[in-house]
């Protein structure tokens, strides 16, 4: 696929993600999709075949660190931009997914979310290896704050479709991984 078919699923993607945020994934059609793209039904669909398909790609989406752990960048500095992303979405419902993924998981995608749930524990823990490596983090048990940094965040992430958080309680999730991680 060229350049261009990249830039157009990119461009499906987001799109797609602010419908699954706003309305859940039962509730967006591959109609819903055209008319916020402004792609045609044969045009959307040269690039996918179902909702099913965008979701999945959508979610299979990495924040990629390894190349920045590659490249030796400051585990610090790839924590605080980790951190700064899940603080964006503590605070604005609009761009949490919580609702879809609850609504994909129960339609028997459970294999699918352990996979996601697996790769973003693997992620954690290795940014956790490398700044316990360079010294710029604590020693921890990285299996421990691995699990504690995902499901703190994501009960957060499930309740801030329900309850419109502060930014207090975000800067408590982000204070307090900090101080679990960071030396002073």
């Amino acid at each position: 696929m060229g350049k261009k078919g990249e830039k157009t699923k990119e461009k499906i993607r987001q799109a797609a993600y602010l419908l699954f945020a706003r309305k859940g994934f039962q509730s967006v059609t591959m109609t819903d999709i055209c008319e916020k793209t402004g792609l045609s039904r044969g045009g959307l669909y040269r690039y996918y075949s179902e909702t099913g398909q965008i979701f999945s790609e959508i979610l299979s989406e990495e924040y990629a660190i390894a190349d920045r752990i590659e490249k030796q960048e400051s585990a610090k500095a790839i924590l605080e931009d980790m951190l700064e992303a899940i603080r964006r979405e503590i605070l604005d419902k609009e761009l949490s997914l919580s609702l879809a993924i609850y609504e994909y998981a129960n339609l028997g995608n459970g294999d699918f979310f352990k996979n996601i749930n697996d790769k973003a524990k693997r992620r954690w823990i290795s940014l956790l290896h490398y700044g316990i490596e360079t010294k710029e983090f604590k020693t921890v048990d990285t299996e421990q704050i691995s699990d504690l940094i995902l499901y703190y965040y994501q009960g957060l992430r499930m309740w801030s479709r329900v309850i419109l958080f502060d930014e207090q309680v975000a800067e408590h999730y982000v204070k307090t991984i900090k101080q679990l991680l960071l030396q002073e």
